[in-house]
């Protein structure tokens, strides 16, 4: 991480952070010291002038699919991480990483609350990527389909209402969410691609998958 120092007003300093997707990514973010006060460089996005409650319902929800996200890949790798589809989940997985510490971040800086669900979520994911995975690499795509179908249309949920709140104001937090939600469509169709269809009672495994997603969305943003 790269920190410029820039002096405030009474002395303090505020220290400029580049939270990176590559290394050719230049967005920044600034943590004022004076009031501990986050705000986005290029857009001017603080603490004091976000809507709050929604701000805050986006970071926590957000968090919340990606750390269950990283259990379920976890599950299906204790299942399949020495079979020839064992690369493809790893790769997925590193993904869900970067998104999960994206997040980790946005939480401190915006001061959110993490959900109480987050005990929960980690036994749940790692249930679910594991005995999907049992089903065999097929129910693992399966899975996978499933998860990153509801948690790709929850993104562009909260694209519309960011754009309907201020698109200048939230730019690079629709930028982040944008850029998560095209990895997700992409692990969707990886999941396609390596015969999710063939996993057994596909349609109804997906459907149940995606009514917990749906659940663990509504509850993940609230408590």
């Amino acid at each position: 991480m790269e920190v410029a120092v820039a002096p405030v007003a009474r002395g303090l300093r505020a220290g400029c952070q580049r939270l990176r997707y590559g290394a050719d990514s230049g967005r920044k973010w600034i943590l004022q010291s004076k009031q501990t006060s986050f705000r986005f460089c290029s857009t001017g996005m603080t603490l004091d002038n976000i809507n709050k409650p929604v701000i805050d319902r986006i970071i926590r929800v957000d968090h919340a699919g990606e750390y269950g996200a990283n259990r379920i890949y976890a599950g299906q790798m204790a299942v399949l991480g020495r079979t020839t589809v064992g690369p493809v989940i790893q790769q997925m997985w590193d993904q869900e990483k970067d998104h999960l510490k994206k997040f980790n971040e946005l939480m401190v800086a915006f001061r959110v609350r993490p959900t109480i669900l987050l005990p929960f979520w980690n036994v749940a994911g790692f249930a679910l990527g594991a005995g999907t995975a049992l089903l065999g690499k097929e129910g693992a795509m399966a899975c996978t389909v499933a998860v990153e179908e509801s948690i790709s249309e929850h993104y562009n949920d909260q694209i519309r209402t960011l754009m309907e709140e201020d698109p200048e104001k939230y730019k690079e937090l629709l930028q982040i969410i944008k850029k998560f939600r095209d990895d997700e469509l992409e692990h969707h169709d990886v999941g396609h691609d390596h015969n999710a269809e063939l996993a057994p009672a596909y349609s109804l495994l997906k459907t149940a998958i995606q009514i917990g997603c749906k659940a663990a969305i509504f509850l993940s943003e609230r408590i």
